[in-house]
């Protein structure tokens, strides 16, 4: 069975959650390092980092991911952007590799307008700079996109492009269900359709690189290109749809993390991880 997971709060101290996590009964969590509303970073210190890894190993918590800010766009076209963003993401690194993190989740960018092609070799080029500046076993990760305006990320062929520009064992993929509807990826989480989309996932992609899902229905319906998540089964997607995924071997053995608003509108709550605990029964 995958490692089910949720997106869980580090209020009160980053090792409050491995407790929020344990509270939820998961296997896996993912975080935010630091505020992912700004650019400035505060990097946890020794101690922060000592309990994390503690309350790390008395738990049942398997794997650890963290979620990049959301002002980050390596593909911006402008420059003050593009620099900060190489630096904010960088920092949030640093604090995957302090924490000893499976790795960093991070949004394909926007091409804001300018030539496509351009914006792809802008996101190629931050990224392979984030990788340079530091050294760690800890792995950036970039998620697919809903797509809409000038955003990169929803196509496979163009995000498996940059996947294969950068060239680095240290980059990896999330796959986003949310998002792939959203995104005119997949029509209806149906057999035939998953087949096809993975299918297409291996060959622009590659199986080798998808190391986490994000386990999120969608308020919005496909093609829509909007970013809206919904609780398991109240959404686009529904139950019926994360069933079939959820019987895909190509990725029912990943980390499946939740990032839905949660039943009591609190976040992933117990609710939705007994429900995608139930998906692979």
């Amino acid at each position: 069975m995958a490692l089910i997971g949720a997106h869980v709060s580090t209020a009160g101290g980053l090792s409050t959650a491995i407790e929020r996590g344990e509270e939820l009964g998961v296997t896996a969590i993912q975080i935010f390092g630091a505020s992912p509303r700004q650019w400035g970073v505060k990097e946890p210190n020794r101690e922060e980092v000592i309990q994390f890894q503690e309350s790390k190993r008395k738990s049942k918590i398997k794997a650890v991911f963290l979620h990049a800010a959301y002002l980050v766009n390596l593909a911006s076209p402008d420059k003050a952007t593009w620099e900060k963003s190489i630096e904010n993401l960088g920092a949030h690194y640093a604090i995957a590799d302090a924490i000893k993190a499976d790795g960093l989740i991070f949004h394909v960018g926007s091409g804001k307008g300018s030539n496509r092609k351009e914006a792809i070799a802008r996101m190629v080029k931050g990224i392979k700079a984030v990788l340079k500046n530091l050294k760690t076993e800890s792995r950036l990760i970039m998620e697919n996109t809903a797509g809409g305006g000038d955003k990169l990320g929803s196509d496979l062929k163009e995000f498996g492009q940059i996947i294969k520009q950068v060239n680095s064992n240290r980059l990896r993929a999330c796959f986003d269900t949310c998002h792939a509807l959203a995104g005119g990826t997949i029509a209806a989480y149906v057999p035939r359709n998953i087949k096809i989309l993975f299918d297409q996932w291996e060959k622009e992609v590659g199986f080798d690189q998808l190391v986490a899902i994000h386990a999120n229905d969608s308020m919005a319906p496909y093609n829509s290109n909007r970013d809206r998540h919904e609780n398991l089964g109240r959404g686009e997607i529904g139950l019926a749809g994360f069933r079939a995924l959820a019987k895909e071997r190509r990725v029912n053995k990943l980390p499946w993390l939740l990032e839905v608003p949660g039943f009591d509108g609190l976040g992933p709550d117990k609710k939705n991880v007994k429900i995608l605990k139930g998906l692979f029964k």
